[in-house]
């Protein structure tokens, strides 16, 4: 299909697009940089607004040692098809400008610039026995991706990002999580916010600690439970620590006091599912 073609590094759009790089500026325009056609595909599921699309059709393809599987190929044509179809900009580039406007080493050949979801406290919906996961002052935008890949495999209702220490929609939380952060609804807010949320919903706040004297699986995750972590240095403040209803610790056998916030995230949100069954875990979220 016939797309608009961009040659020049130049070229007012690539140049805009390069700016982005830049937390301030994707905040100052209120988009972000989506790359990956896995991630892009699902920012489509997830309804997000498309500003346009980037296409290198030699590396979105694959050419000669890179050349694709099958599947894999047809796939790809399927999800320019569904951009094409949803009226988006789409602008077909060189290898040297899509270089230029490519944010991380794993360059697919496709990117986009997409408005960032905007959604509230007040959004969330649920269905059935609710379990979340507040993660507080996480810094690293991997973890912060790893831990939305760990929801959505869960099923997990929600994720509230308290007092962030990098920008949710980093183009590089984005590909972290695989593009999960369109599919697990993911909202930011002060810590105080959450609690008072939680609280007026009736979950319990259950906070993960290297200090805390129950071990993970001794206790009751069955009911309503926020699943709350903290920062990779200081771990959890002290407004979580005097705030939860129970406290967690996962048992460490070697020199090494706490594991990754990530890994730790993914035990406690799995023995959840447990001890509850993964059936009675139902997300609803209609708003979004």
């Amino acid at each position: 299909m016939p797309f608009s073609r961009i040659t020049s590094l130049t070229n007012p759009k690539i140049k805009k697009a390069v700016r982005l790089r830049a937390s301030k500026e994707r905040q100052a325009q209120g988009v972000t940089i989506v790359e990956g056609d896995k991630e892009i595909s699902r920012a489509l599921e997830g309804k997000v607004f498309f500003q346009e699309v980037y296409v290198c059709t030699e590396l979105f393809a694959g050419t000669g040692e890179a050349c694709l599987a099958g599947r894999e190929a047809a796939s790809r044509r399927l999800l320019l098809d569904r951009l094409a179809a949803s009226q988006i900009s789409i602008y077909e580039t060189t290898k040297a400008v899509f270089s230029k406007i490519a944010y991380g080493d794993r360059q697919e050949g496709i990117l986009a610039v997409c408005k960032t979801p905007r959604h509230s406290l007040a959004d969330m919906r649920f269905k059935g026995i609710p379990l979340l996961v507040v993660v507080e002052g996480v810094e690293k935008p991997g973890n912060l991706g790893a831990i939305l890949r760990t929801c959505d495999g869960a099923g997990v209702n929600g994720m509230i990002v308290c007092d962030p220490k990098t920008d949710l929609y980093n183009p590089n939380v984005i590909r972290a999580s695989l593009g999960t952060i369109f599919s697990v609804p993911t909202i930011v807010s002060s810590s105080a916010e959450a609690f008072d949320f939680l609280k007026s919903k009736g979950v319990m706040v259950c906070a993960a600690s290297p200090q805390a004297q129950d071990v993970y699986t001794r206790v009751s995750l069955k009911g309503p439970l926020a699943v709350v972590v903290g920062s990779e240095d200081e771990g959890l403040s002290d407004f979580w620590m005097k705030n939860s209803d129970l406290q967690v610790k996962i048992p460490m056998r070697g020199c090494a006091d706490s594991l990754n916030v990530s890994a730790s995230a993914a035990i406690l949100i799995y023995e959840a599912i447990r001890q509850r069954g993964i059936k009675n875990i139902i997300t609803q979220f209609p708003s979004l």
